[in-house]
């Protein structure tokens, strides 16, 4: 199952954190842009898969051009693939 949602980059003193914003508590940062890319779809397919073995129903993904950034936070979506993670 493939599933695309979006996050939101928030620039810090020090690097990235990001969220997303359809996952609640799925947040993860990264020193820089590029760690910080790497650790988006873990932390996000962790969220998701747990989900899965919970039967919990999985989150809509939000539509990117309805969500509001400030500054200089971001948007950025993510193809996130589950059956790459199937045992």
């Amino acid at each position: 199952m493939k599933i695309v949602y979006p996050a939101v980059f928030h620039k810090e003193k020090k690097g990235y954190s990001v969220e997303f914003l359809d996952l609640p508590g799925c947040i993860t940062q990264g020193d820089n842009l590029v760690e910080a890319m790497e650790m988006v779809k873990d932390a996000a397919l962790g969220w998701l898969l747990t989900s899965v073995e919970d039967g919990e129903e999985l989150p809509k993904p939000s539509d990117v051009t309805d969500i509001k950034v400030h500054g200089k936070d971001f948007v950025s979506v993510f193809l996130l693939d589950l059956g790459v993670c199937k045992a």
